[in-house]
This record gives structure tokens, C-alpha cells and sequence, in this order.
């Protein structure tokens, strides 16, 4: 047992049963995203799929809480991803609002920053040449998760918009080009178009290279809804597609009717033609069909496809800002910063 430096309040750092307490974690981070409002609200089924191990994260080795009288109210996550220029070491912190300003996150990143260089050293079969860096996220709508970052080292270096579309609003009608039609997206069809969708993001700055077990992951969602897909074929070839989503829990607690183009990808043969648009506009009737009013997504910044233009086109508009965070790492917290 510990106690927080001056305040007499004992906590313990402790790890983490998963999933056997994914209850007490989805109840965590409800509360604090309730309070922070970054839009994300896991239900117990999604998050035991979201956070199985992977060969990148191992919940016995990269969960940390923070239990205080005998409940959590902290918690740490570590996972790596290997990009084309750096090894990027991703640490969350979340803790309970009312647990704020005595040192918890602080104790957390810490935690998490000495297993992100204890994974550095492990033998994941990475280019030992290569940097390792921490990073990080947060919504600018938090002050105090700039404020933490810039605290602990960290800086800004690339954003994030999150947008937003009324679906009461016309949707135009876009041809598909030709040579393309769209089908239904069959099981067996499943691992192609998820093949293409990776292709097609080999391009973005987050871009990492797949692990063994992302596919079964990806396949695992609970909110999984193939039906909504949108997915342009030429004969037996994926073109480009659209993950459309409905997060049911995060709409009911935000009182929201939203539905989520969570992956707009065409593949580089396929660029240029109007490919994008046309699928643009099939998921948004599919979600206001579906009882929806409006249609979110995600959008870097810097995205060299101009993917950005292309969604305020369709009346997509910019709610909020997430900002990216880095940090260098190698064991001894002395590597240079790689590029994003």
C-alpha cells in the first residue's frame, strides 16, 4: 500500500484483471467521459473485444489501475504500433473527476512510461535501428489534458477533426464511376474488404503495419454492422469502401441520434474519380434511413488527399479538434523524436 505524497489518502497501484473487470473499467471510463466529453462511451461487450490481446497489447502487462477504499479511480494503458519511421508507444491515462489535481495521473504516466521502455526492449521483431517515441491524444475541448501533456514533456504535433453533418439537409445525388457497382457485403467477403481498407490507409501518417490479431478484433466488434457497409467493387476487386457505424450506448448517453462513417478509404487505382463522394452520400441515406440525424467522422488535419475539402463539400463541419501528442523513448528516455 501507498499513500499520496501529503494527503494521507491511500492508494494502490495495482494491475488489472481484464476482462474479468471490464465492469469497473466501462463504469470508469464512463464517468470521466462524461465529464471530459471526448465522445467515447465502450460498452462491456465492445471493450472485451477492443482490448483483447493483441501481439501489441497484453492487458496482464499493459493495464494499470489505481484503486483507492477498494474502488478504481485511475487507470493507465500501453500499446505499441509500429509506423514507417518510428515504434509509437501509446499511452492513455483516464481518472475519476473527483479524484483530479492529487498526483493519480501523474503516478499513472509514470507507470506506463517505464513499461513503454520495458516493451522497447522486448523482442517484437522490429528494426532495432528504428526510434521509439510515446504518444498521446486528447480533445482541446480539456484544457487540462493539454496542460498534463505539456507538463509531462510532451508537444503537439499533428490534429485531428472531428465533423459532423445533419442528415436533414439534401444529399445530392453522385453517380458511381463506371465500371463499379455496389454489392452487399457478404462473410466470406469480409477479410478482402478489410484487406483493402489497410491498403488504402498505407498512405496515412498513423498508418501501422496490422498485428496478429487485429482482423479477429476488427471481426469481433459487437457493433460490427456489415449491412451499412458501402463498398464499390470492380468485378472481383475491392475499389474503395465506407465502415459505416451505430454506437447505440454513446448516442443514448449523449442524447444523440449520430451515426459514424468510421472508415472512408478508396484505394490508389481508384483516386481521382469521384469514387469518395459517391460513397459519401449511399451512407448518408443508409444511416438517416436508419433513423439517424446526423453523420460524424474523423479527418486529419493534414490528410494529403484533401480528404478534408472533400467532406466539407458534403456539409460536413468541423465540432471539435483532437490533438496529438509525442514524446521521445528508448530505455533510456534519450532517442531522438521520429516522424509522425
Amino acid at each position: 500500500m501507498t499513500t499520496e505524497s501529503g494527503l494521507g489518502a491511500p492508494a494502490r497501484l495495482r494491475s488489472i484483471a481484464f476482462p474479468a473487470e471490464v465492469e469497473a473499467v466501462v463504469e470508469l471510463l464512463t464517468t470521466t467521459n462524461m465529464h471530459d466529453q471526448p465522445g467515447w462511451f465502450p460498452t462491456v461487450p465492445g471493450l472485451t473485444n477492443d482490448w483483447a490481446p493483441t501481439s501489441s497489447f497484453f492487458p496482464e502487462r499493459d493495464l494499470q489501475g489505481l484503486e483507492l477504499d477498494g474502488r478504481l479511480v485511475g487507470l493507465a494503458r500501453h500499446s505499441w504500433r509500429d509506423r514507417p519511421s518510428v515504434v509509437n508507444h501509446r499511452i492513455e491515462v483516464w481518472v475519476h473527476p473527483a479524484h483530479r489535481r492529487r498526483g493519480f495521473g501523474t503516478r499513472l504516466l509514470e507507470w506506463a512510461t517505464a513499461r513503454a521502455r520495458e516493451s522497447a526492449m522486448e523482442p517484437h521483431g522490429l528494426d532495432p535501428a528504428k526510434p521509439h517515441q510515446l504518444g498521446g491524444q486528447g480533445p482541446d475541448s480539456v484544457p487540462a489534458a493539454a496542460a498534463f501533456a505539456g507538463a509531462h514533456g510532451f508537444v503537439p504535433f499533428r490534429y485531428h477533426f472531428e465533423m459532423r453533418r445533419p442528415l436533414a439537409d439534401p444529399i445530392p445525388d453522385v453517380a458511381l464511376p463506371d465500371g463499379l457497382e455496389l454489392r452487399p457485403a457478404l462473410p466470406e467477403q469480409f477479410r478482402t474488404i478489410w484487406d483493402a481498407d489497410e491498403e488504402a490507409f498505407r498512405d496515412h501518417w498513423d498508418h501501422a503495419a496490422p498485428v496478429d490479431g487485429d482482423y479477429e478484433q476488427f471481426l469481433g466488434d459487437p457493433e460490427l454492422d456489415p449491412s451499412l457497409w458501402q463498398v464499390a467493387w470492380a468485378g472481383e476487386e475491392v475499389a474503395g469502401l465506407i465502415i459505416n457505424t451505430i454506437y447505440a450506448r454513446e448516442n443514448e448517453l449523449e442524447g444523440v441520434l449520430v451515426g459514424w462513417l468510421d472508415s472512408v478509404a478508396t484505394r490508389r487505382p481508384w483516386r481521382g474519380r469521384g469514387l469518395a463522394g459517391a460513397l459519401i452520400v449511399r451512407s448518408l441515406a443508409a444511416l438517416r434511413d436508419r433513423g439517424m440525424t446526423e453523420a460524424g467522422l474523423g479527418v486529419d488535419a493534414e490528410n494529403p488527399t484533401g480528404a478534408l475539402h472533400l467532406y466539407e463539400k458534403f456539409g460536413f463541419r468541423r465540432i471539435r479538434t483532437w490533438v496529438f501528442y509525442r514524446r521521445p523513448l528508448d530505455p533510456a528516455g534519450t532517442s531522438e523524436l521520429g516522424s509522425p
